[in-house]
Protein backbone atom coordinates (compact mmCIF):
# COMPACT_ATOMS: atom_id res chain seq x y z
CA UNK A 1 0.00 0.00 0.00
CA UNK A 2 1.38 3.35 -1.00
CA UNK A 3 1.46 6.01 1.49
CA UNK A 4 2.74 9.70 0.37
CA UNK A 5 4.92 11.71 2.12
CA UNK A 6 7.33 14.42 2.42
CA UNK A 7 9.06 16.53 4.98
CA UNK A 8 7.28 19.30 3.19
CA UNK A 9 4.40 18.37 4.34
CA UNK A 10 5.65 20.19 8.02
CA UNK A 11 8.05 22.72 6.26
CA UNK A 12 4.99 25.51 7.67
CA UNK A 13 6.88 27.13 10.60
CA UNK A 14 3.68 27.62 12.60
CA UNK A 15 3.39 24.30 15.22
CA UNK A 16 0.24 22.75 15.20
CA UNK A 17 -1.01 19.47 14.82
CA UNK A 18 -2.13 19.83 11.48
CA UNK A 19 1.71 21.15 10.30
CA UNK A 20 3.25 18.33 12.34
CA UNK A 21 1.88 15.18 12.98
CA UNK A 22 2.30 13.83 9.47
CA UNK A 23 6.22 14.01 10.42
CA UNK A 24 5.03 11.82 13.75
CA UNK A 25 3.36 9.05 12.04
CA UNK A 26 5.90 9.07 9.44
CA UNK A 27 8.37 8.41 11.97
CA UNK A 28 6.69 5.41 13.76
CA UNK A 29 6.45 3.79 10.10
CA UNK A 30 10.11 3.36 10.81
CA UNK A 31 9.93 3.06 14.16
CA UNK A 32 7.01 0.54 14.32
CA UNK A 33 6.69 -0.55 10.68
CA UNK A 34 3.38 -1.85 9.22
CA UNK A 35 3.37 -4.75 6.80
CA UNK A 36 3.07 -3.62 3.67
CA UNK A 37 3.01 -0.19 3.58
CA UNK A 38 5.24 1.30 1.25
CA UNK A 39 6.59 5.35 2.17
CA UNK A 40 6.59 7.97 -0.91
CA UNK A 41 7.20 11.49 -1.56
CA UNK A 42 4.67 12.77 -4.07
CA UNK A 43 5.30 15.34 -6.59
CA UNK A 44 3.88 18.83 -5.82
CA UNK A 45 0.50 20.42 -7.34
CA UNK A 46 1.45 23.71 -9.26
CA UNK A 47 -0.49 27.27 -8.69
CA UNK A 48 -2.97 26.20 -11.60
CA UNK A 49 -3.81 23.11 -9.69
CA UNK A 50 -4.80 24.97 -6.64
CA UNK A 51 -7.11 27.65 -9.13
CA UNK A 52 -8.73 24.84 -10.37
CA UNK A 53 -10.80 24.94 -6.84
CA UNK A 54 -9.88 28.45 -5.29
CA UNK A 55 -9.72 31.83 -6.71
CA UNK A 56 -6.33 32.99 -7.67
CA UNK A 57 -6.55 35.93 -5.25
CA UNK A 58 -6.54 33.44 -2.29
CA UNK A 59 -4.03 31.18 -4.21
CA UNK A 60 -1.55 33.96 -4.81
CA UNK A 61 -1.95 35.15 -0.96
CA UNK A 62 -0.97 31.62 0.29
CA UNK A 63 2.05 31.94 -1.87
CA UNK A 64 3.09 35.41 -1.15
CA UNK A 65 1.76 35.97 2.50
CA UNK A 66 0.29 39.35 1.01
CA UNK A 67 -2.89 40.19 1.97
CA UNK A 68 -1.95 38.42 5.14
CA UNK A 69 -5.96 38.31 6.31
CA UNK A 70 -6.10 35.85 3.04
CA UNK A 71 -2.96 34.27 3.61
CA UNK A 72 -3.65 33.46 7.28
CA UNK A 73 -7.41 33.06 7.02
CA UNK A 74 -7.10 29.67 7.89
CA UNK A 75 -5.31 30.49 11.75
CA UNK A 76 -2.11 29.71 10.78
CA UNK A 77 1.12 32.57 10.81
CA UNK A 78 2.31 32.92 7.62
CA UNK A 79 5.79 32.50 6.45
CA UNK A 80 6.78 31.31 3.04
CA UNK A 81 7.20 27.35 3.49
CA UNK A 82 3.37 27.30 3.67
CA UNK A 83 3.69 27.20 0.10
CA UNK A 84 5.69 24.40 0.42
CA UNK A 85 3.50 22.98 2.53
CA UNK A 86 0.51 22.92 0.87
CA UNK A 87 1.73 22.01 -2.84
CA UNK A 88 3.68 19.24 -1.55
CA UNK A 89 0.10 17.83 0.70
CA UNK A 90 -1.80 18.01 -1.67
CA UNK A 91 0.27 16.89 -4.41
CA UNK A 92 0.44 14.05 -1.96
CA UNK A 93 -3.56 13.67 -2.16
CA UNK A 94 -3.48 13.11 -5.50
CA UNK A 95 -0.63 10.75 -5.68
CA UNK A 96 -2.58 8.80 -3.52
CA UNK A 97 -6.16 8.79 -5.33
CA UNK A 98 -3.89 8.12 -8.63
CA UNK A 99 -2.44 4.99 -6.84
CA UNK A 100 -5.36 3.79 -4.92
CA UNK A 101 -6.65 3.80 -8.78
CA UNK A 102 -4.09 0.84 -9.34
CA UNK A 103 -3.92 -0.95 -6.70
CA UNK A 104 -6.97 -0.58 -4.21
CA UNK A 105 -5.74 1.28 -1.52
CA UNK A 106 -3.46 4.23 -0.87
CA UNK A 107 -2.99 7.15 1.64
CA UNK A 108 -1.43 10.03 1.89
CA UNK A 109 -0.10 11.59 5.42
CA UNK A 110 -1.98 14.78 4.82
CA UNK A 111 -4.34 16.93 7.03
CA UNK A 112 -6.00 20.13 7.15
CA UNK A 113 -8.37 20.29 3.89
CA UNK A 114 -12.25 19.91 4.36
CA UNK A 115 -12.78 23.52 5.57
CA UNK A 116 -11.41 25.49 3.16
CA UNK A 117 -13.61 27.38 1.38
CA UNK A 118 -13.05 29.26 -2.74
CA UNK A 119 -11.54 32.10 -1.59
CA UNK A 120 -10.65 31.83 2.22
CA UNK A 121 -8.99 29.39 4.25
CA UNK A 122 -10.95 28.19 7.35
CA UNK A 123 -10.26 26.04 10.29
CA UNK A 124 -6.88 24.87 9.86
CA UNK A 125 -7.47 24.54 6.31
CA UNK A 126 -5.44 25.93 3.68
CA UNK A 127 -6.86 24.25 0.19
CA UNK A 128 -9.31 21.63 0.04
CA UNK A 129 -6.99 18.97 -1.53
CA UNK A 130 -9.92 16.46 -1.69
CA UNK A 131 -11.56 18.77 -3.94
CA UNK A 132 -8.69 19.48 -5.74
CA UNK A 133 -7.83 15.47 -6.51
CA UNK A 134 -11.42 14.82 -7.40
CA UNK A 135 -11.92 17.68 -9.82
CA UNK A 136 -8.85 17.00 -11.46
CA UNK A 137 -9.03 13.10 -12.20
CA UNK A 138 -12.29 13.82 -13.49
CA UNK A 139 -10.75 16.46 -15.33
CA UNK A 140 -8.29 14.45 -17.00
CA UNK A 141 -11.28 12.00 -17.58
CA UNK A 142 -9.48 9.33 -15.47
CA UNK A 143 -12.66 8.96 -13.20
CA UNK A 144 -16.17 9.98 -14.09
CA UNK A 145 -17.16 9.73 -10.48
CA UNK A 146 -16.11 10.81 -7.07
CA UNK A 147 -17.30 9.41 -3.53
CA UNK A 148 -15.97 12.09 -0.61
CA UNK A 149 -16.47 10.47 2.64
CA UNK A 150 -15.52 12.95 5.48
CA UNK A 151 -15.01 11.29 9.28
CA UNK A 152 -13.82 14.07 10.67
CA UNK A 153 -15.64 15.06 13.81
CA UNK A 154 -16.76 18.80 12.10
CA UNK A 155 -18.62 19.38 9.38
CA UNK A 156 -16.90 19.60 5.78
CA UNK A 157 -18.39 23.03 4.97
CA UNK A 158 -15.66 23.77 2.72
CA UNK A 159 -16.06 20.44 0.89
CA UNK A 160 -19.91 20.89 0.46
CA UNK A 161 -18.97 24.73 -1.42
CA UNK A 162 -16.57 23.82 -3.50
CA UNK A 163 -18.66 21.14 -4.85
CA UNK A 164 -22.06 22.26 -5.11
CA UNK A 165 -24.00 21.77 -8.41
CA UNK A 166 -21.83 19.43 -9.66
CA UNK A 167 -23.59 15.65 -10.21
CA UNK A 168 -20.07 13.71 -10.68
CA UNK A 169 -18.70 14.19 -6.58
CA UNK A 170 -20.88 13.08 -3.61
CA UNK A 171 -20.24 14.08 -0.61
CA UNK A 172 -21.33 12.21 3.18
CA UNK A 173 -20.03 13.45 6.02
CA UNK A 174 -20.58 12.35 9.21
CA UNK A 175 -20.20 15.20 12.09
CA UNK A 176 -20.01 14.87 16.11
CA UNK A 177 -19.37 18.80 16.59
CA UNK A 178 -21.18 21.54 14.74
CA UNK A 179 -18.06 23.59 13.55
CA UNK A 180 -18.65 24.19 9.84
CA UNK A 181 -22.30 23.03 9.88
CA UNK A 182 -23.65 23.90 6.27
CA UNK A 183 -27.04 23.17 4.45
CA UNK A 184 -29.19 23.05 1.20
CA UNK A 185 -26.11 22.01 -0.63
CA UNK A 186 -27.57 19.93 -3.82
CA UNK A 187 -24.58 16.84 -3.25
CA UNK A 188 -23.61 16.53 0.07
CA UNK A 189 -25.23 14.63 3.33
CA UNK A 190 -24.34 15.72 6.26
CA UNK A 191 -25.05 13.37 9.33
CA UNK A 192 -25.43 15.02 13.04
CA UNK A 193 -24.57 12.28 15.80
CA UNK A 194 -24.73 13.40 19.28
CA UNK A 195 -24.19 9.99 21.40
CA UNK A 196 -21.43 7.29 20.93
CA UNK A 197 -24.55 4.17 20.43
CA UNK A 198 -25.46 6.36 17.24
CA UNK A 199 -21.92 6.50 16.13
CA UNK A 200 -21.26 3.38 14.38
CA UNK A 201 -24.93 3.19 12.67
CA UNK A 202 -24.95 6.20 11.36
CA UNK A 203 -21.51 5.79 9.81
CA UNK A 204 -23.38 2.58 8.50
CA UNK A 205 -26.18 4.12 7.29
CA UNK A 206 -23.74 7.02 5.55
CA UNK A 207 -22.25 4.38 3.25
CA UNK A 208 -25.42 2.07 2.73
CA UNK A 209 -27.20 5.86 1.72
CA UNK A 210 -23.96 6.02 -0.51
CA UNK A 211 -24.68 2.56 -2.20
CA UNK A 212 -28.22 4.55 -3.04
CA UNK A 213 -26.60 7.60 -5.15
CA UNK A 214 -25.01 5.19 -7.39
CA UNK A 215 -21.65 3.79 -7.86
CA UNK A 216 -18.42 5.57 -7.91
CA UNK A 217 -15.17 5.14 -9.30
CA UNK A 218 -13.03 6.35 -6.52
CA UNK A 219 -14.02 6.97 -2.55
CA UNK A 220 -11.26 9.58 -1.07
CA UNK A 221 -12.02 9.34 2.56
CA UNK A 222 -11.48 12.16 5.19
CA UNK A 223 -10.38 9.96 8.15
CA UNK A 224 -10.02 12.04 11.17
CA UNK A 225 -9.82 10.92 14.64
CA UNK A 226 -10.51 13.74 16.78
CA UNK A 227 -13.84 12.27 17.19
CA UNK A 228 -11.98 10.60 19.61
CA UNK A 229 -13.29 11.35 23.50
CA UNK A 230 -9.70 12.36 24.47
CA UNK A 231 -10.03 14.95 21.75
CA UNK A 232 -10.34 18.63 23.16
CA UNK A 233 -11.71 19.65 20.08
CA UNK A 234 -14.29 18.01 18.48
CA UNK A 235 -14.16 15.29 20.73
CA UNK A 236 -17.58 12.85 21.75
CA UNK A 237 -17.89 10.82 25.19
CA UNK A 238 -17.37 7.32 24.20
CA UNK A 239 -16.15 7.03 21.05
CA UNK A 240 -12.70 4.62 22.18
CA UNK A 241 -9.81 3.74 19.88
CA UNK A 242 -11.69 0.60 19.98
CA UNK A 243 -14.71 2.18 18.10
CA UNK A 244 -12.56 4.21 16.17
CA UNK A 245 -11.05 0.77 14.86
CA UNK A 246 -14.35 -0.56 14.06
CA UNK A 247 -15.04 2.58 11.86
CA UNK A 248 -12.15 2.19 9.86
CA UNK A 249 -13.13 -1.39 9.18
CA UNK A 250 -16.25 -0.45 8.32
CA UNK A 251 -15.17 2.23 6.04
CA UNK A 252 -12.30 -0.03 4.36
CA UNK A 253 -14.77 -3.55 4.08
CA UNK A 254 -17.21 -1.17 2.51
CA UNK A 255 -15.00 -0.24 -0.69
CA UNK A 256 -13.32 -3.29 -0.76
CA UNK A 257 -16.98 -5.47 -0.92
CA UNK A 258 -17.85 -2.75 -3.91
CA UNK A 259 -14.17 -3.46 -5.61
CA UNK A 260 -14.31 1.22 -5.17
CA UNK A 261 -10.48 2.26 -5.13
CA UNK A 262 -9.82 4.44 -1.53
CA UNK A 263 -7.42 7.09 -1.05
CA UNK A 264 -7.20 8.13 2.64
CA UNK A 265 -5.64 11.36 4.28
CA UNK A 266 -5.29 11.50 7.93
CA UNK A 267 -7.98 14.87 8.96
CA UNK A 268 -8.19 15.74 12.62
CA UNK A 269 -6.72 14.68 15.72
CA UNK A 270 -5.15 17.37 18.13
CA UNK A 271 -3.10 16.66 21.27
CA UNK A 272 -4.17 18.05 24.56
CA UNK A 273 -4.97 17.21 27.91
CA UNK A 274 -6.80 14.08 27.29
CA UNK A 275 -4.72 12.97 24.26
CA UNK A 276 -1.32 12.53 23.91
CA UNK A 277 1.60 12.64 20.65
CA UNK A 278 1.64 8.89 21.36
CA UNK A 279 -1.92 8.14 21.52
CA UNK A 280 -3.23 10.40 18.45
CA UNK A 281 -0.44 8.54 16.53
CA UNK A 282 -1.64 5.28 17.04
CA UNK A 283 -4.90 6.48 16.14
CA UNK A 284 -3.89 7.29 12.78
CA UNK A 285 -2.18 3.94 12.78
CA UNK A 286 -5.78 2.35 12.92
CA UNK A 287 -6.14 3.63 9.49
CA UNK A 288 -2.88 2.46 8.07
CA UNK A 289 -3.06 -0.93 9.35
CA UNK A 290 -6.79 -1.12 8.40
CA UNK A 291 -5.93 -0.07 4.80
CA UNK A 292 -3.38 -2.65 4.68
CA UNK A 293 -5.45 -5.23 5.54
CA UNK A 294 -7.86 -4.36 3.15
CA UNK A 295 -5.40 -4.42 0.61
CA UNK A 296 -4.55 -8.17 1.53
CA UNK A 297 -8.05 -9.10 1.02
CA UNK A 298 -8.49 -7.85 -2.73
Amino acid sequence: MKIYYSPDYVGAAYSFDTTRKAEWVADSLTDRPIGGVELLAPPPLTSADLERVHDREYVEAVRTGEPAYLAESQGFDWDPALWSMVLASCGGVLAAARSALEDGVAGSLSSGLHHAKRDRGDGFCTVNGLVVAAKTLLAEGVVGSVLILDLDAHCGGGTAELIDHDPRIWHEDVSVNGFDRYSGHSNSALWDVDHVEDYLLTVRRAVAQADRIGSFDLCLYNAGMDPYQGCGIGGLDGITAEVLEHRERIVFDWCRQRRLPVAFVLAGGYVGSGLGQRTLVDLHRLTLTEGARATTLV
